[in-house]
C-alpha cells in the first residue's frame, strides 16, 4: 500500500519557499512514499508562487532521498507533448526515477483564452498528446500527421530511467476521460472532491463495455490513487476539536468559490457533517485511521491513498505536519509492508 501527500495547492504554497521544502524534506524522513502538486498557469486568482509542478518536483527531488514527486495534474492541452516530453524523461533520469505523471484536460478557461486555445479542442488536445507523450517517452520514434501538432518522426534523445516511461495517471471525472483511461490500461488519479465513486463507476462502465476482465481491471484499479482529508489525534476529543473548528472554515471556502459561480451565499448548503466524513475523510486516532483505510482500499481495491494533512490549505503547515508525524510513527508502520 502506498501511502502520499496532498494538499498544497494554490494558496496554499505561499510563504517561505525554505520553510515550504523543509516540510517535504521531513515528510522524506518520516517515510511518506510521494507527494502531488497541481499546475495553474496564467491563473486570474490567487495560484500561488509554484504555478509548473515539474520546477517544483524538480527541486524538491534534489532535497530528498526516496520520497516521489507526482503532477496531478499537467494541464496536457497547455504543452506540445514532445517538449513535455523532454522535460519528464529529463527529470526523471536526474532524480533517479522518483517521478509520477498524471495528466488532465484542466478546468480553467481563462488558462485557455489567454493561450488562446479553443476551450472546444481540448478533449482532441488532451487524448491526442496522451498519445504521443507515452510513445514518446518509451523511447519510440513518433510522427504526427495530423490533429493540433504536426511533425515528423522525433525520438528522445535520453529516454527517462523508469521503464517503459515514469508511471502515467489520467485525472478526469467525465465517462469520457475514464473510458479513455481504461482504453489505453492507465490507473485514475481519483479526485476528492466529489468522492472517487461516480469516477469508479464509470471506469467499471468502460471495462465491460472494452472487454475488459475483472483480472485486469483489479490490476488498473491496484495502481490507481484516491484521495482523503486525514484528521488525526491521540484522542477522541482531540480529534473532535479539530474537526469543529474545520466545518465553518470548509463552509466559507466552498461560499467562495459557488460566488465564483455565481451563486449567491445563502444558496450553499451547510456541511452535511456525517455525508463528508464517510465520503471524505479518514478521520479518529491513530487506530481508527488504520481500520478505515484498510477498510477503504479493501472496498475499493485501490492500491495507492494522496492523505490530505492541511485540508487543502485551511489547515497551517505546522498542524499539518504535527499530523503526518503522528500518522508516520503509529499508522504507517502498521501498514502492510511497513515493519
Amino acid at each position: 500500500m502506498r501511502i502520499d501527500l496532498a494538499g498544497w495547492t494554490r494558496e496554499a504554497t505561499v510563504g517561505d519557499p525554505r520553510a515550504f521544502f523543509a516540510l517535504f524534506e521531513q515528510a522524506d524522513r518520516l517515510g511518506f512514499d510521494g507527494v502531488w502538486f497541481s499546475e495553474f498557469r496564467v491563473a486570474p486568482f490567487v495560484a500561488g508562487p509554484y504555478p509548473s509542478p515539474l520546477l517544483l518536483a524538480a527541486g524538491l527531488l534534489a532535497r530528498t532521498e526516496r520520497l516521489r514527486v507526482g503532477t496531478a495534474v499537467l494541464v496536457l492541452p497547455l504543452h506540445h507533448p514532445l517538449l513535455l516530453a523532454e522535460d519528464i524523461a529529463q527529470l526523471d533520469l536526474q532524480s533517479g526515477g522518483r517521478l509520477d505523471v498524471g495528466l488532465g484536460r484542466g478546468t480553467e478557461p481563462e488558462a485557455l483564452q489567454r493561450l488562446e486555445i479553443d476551450p472546444q479542442s481540448t478533449r482532441e488536445r488532451f487524448e491526442h498528446g496522451t498519445r504521443i507523450l507515452r510513445e514518446a517517452l518509451r523511447g519510440d520514434a513518433v510522427a504526427s500527421s495530423a490533429g493540433p501538432w504536426q511533425f515528423e518522426a522525433q525520438r528522445l534523445a535520453t529516454p527517462p530511467l523508469q521503464r517503459p516511461h515514469p508511471p502515467l495517471y489520467i485525472a478526469g471525472s467525465t465517462p469520457e476521460s475514464v473510458a479513455f483511461a481504461v482504453a489505453h490500461e492507465m490507473p485514475l488519479l481519483l479526485s476528492l472532491e466529489p468522492p472517487e465513486t461516480r469516477q469508479l463507476a464509470h471506469q467499471e462502465h468502460a471495462a465491460q463495455a472494452q472487454g475488459l476482465d475483472a483480472q485486469a481491471l483489479a490490476a488498473l484499479r491496484q495502481r490507481s490513487s484516491l484521495a482523503r482529508y486525514v484528521c488525526i489525534g491521540a484522542s477522541a476529543q482531540a480529534v473532535q476539536a479539530q474537526l469543529d473548528a474545520l466545518w465553518p472554515l470548509l463552509h466559507a471556502r466552498r461560499v467562495y468559490f459557488a460566488a465564483k459561480r455565481g451563486v449567491a451565499a445563502a444558496d450553499v448548503p451547510p456541511v452535511d457533517v456525517a455525508q463528508t466524513l464517510a465520503q471524505q475523510f479518514i478521520w479518529g486516532t491513530p487506530e481508527q485511521c488504520h481500520a478505515q483505510i484498510c477498510a477503504l482500499m479493501a472496498g475499493t481495491g485501490i492500491g495507492q491513498l494522496r492523505c490530505v494533512f492541511n485540508a487543502n490549505g485551511l489547515w497551517s503547515n505546522a498542524h499539518a505536519l504535527q499530523a503526518m508525524t503522528l500518522f508516520a510513527h503509529e499508522v504507517l508502520p502498521a501498514l502492510s509492508g511497513r515493519g
